[in-house]
């Protein structure tokens, strides 16, 4: 194991030493800091595989919030040097309803800003593609873009709908404006950077009806539905007489 700085060019190439294969997760909302990082990976040349996000516009100049554009922007960069690339862009993850977890020890809302229906898919089916493309190496599927989706479309309100169902609670969701969910975030101790990014995300992110057959082909099996992510997760969420911590 190497610890270090993504965005520090020495500590890039300790982590980079016997190394042929890279997972590459960004976490910053500025590409700007990842020169070192590409400098880095273009000298040693493994495969990078990239995960990105499918609200992804190729034909836009500029996409629709702050949280896309990093993901176009470090495309370019890895992209523009040369690397053996394979890019996984990924759709909205089902863990992410994991943040709900604490709304539902106070009640039976889930509140927050709303956003278009995206084919929500199990984080575990995206990492199995990931390992499938890892070990696969670069010449080993025919595409280097691939879009990972789960199997249907659904809104934040069929989400929480759902997860009330395998609770045995009658769950809603309320959907609230821009200004509210921002002071929200910020009252959470969220970075602002990070409140603004989130908030023109449920502004201006468009509808997207993707639902792509790229997990089963980079897996061999079928995407795994939201209800049953549901299922396997739900001694982490709170149910009557229960709560979680």
């Amino acid at each position: 194991m190497v610890v270090g700085d993504l965005t520090d060019g020495p500590s890039v190439r300790a982590a980079l030493r016997g190394v042929d294969a890279v997972f590459l997760v960004w976490p910053l909302l500025d590409s700007a800091p990842a020169g070192p990082l590409v400098a880095e990976l273009a000298a040693v040349s493994p495969h990078v595989v990239y995960l990105s996000s499918t609200a992804i516009d190729g034909a836009a100049r500029r996409q629709s919030d702050p949280i896309v554009q990093v993901h176009a922007d470090m495309e370019a960069l890895l992209r523009g040097a040369g690397l053996r690339l394979t890019v996984l862009r990924s759709d909205t993850l089902a863990s992410n309803t994991l943040g709900w977890a604490h709304q539902l020890c106070a009640g039976d809302v889930v509140s927050g800003p709303d956003m278009p229906a995206t084919a929500v898919v199990d984080e575990r089916d995206v990492a199995a593609a990931v390992t499938a493309v890892l070990l696969g190496g670069p010449g080993a599927f025919a595409r280097d873009t691939y879009a990972l989706t789960g199997p249907a479309l659904l809104r934040r309100a069929e989400q929480v709908g759902l997860l009330g169902a395998a609770l045995g609670r009658d769950l809603r969701f309320e959907a609230v404006p821009a200004a509210l969910a921002r002071a929200r975030m910020r009252a959470d101790g969220r970075p602002e950077a990070l409140v603004e990014a989130l908030a023109e995300a449920s502004l201006r992110r468009p509808a997207s009806a993707l639902v792509t057959g790229d997990v089963e082909l980079l897996t061999g099996r079928p995407p795994g539905s939201f209800a049953r992510w549901v299922r396997d997760r739900l001694g982490e969420f709170p149910s009557p007489g229960r709560t979680v911590t």
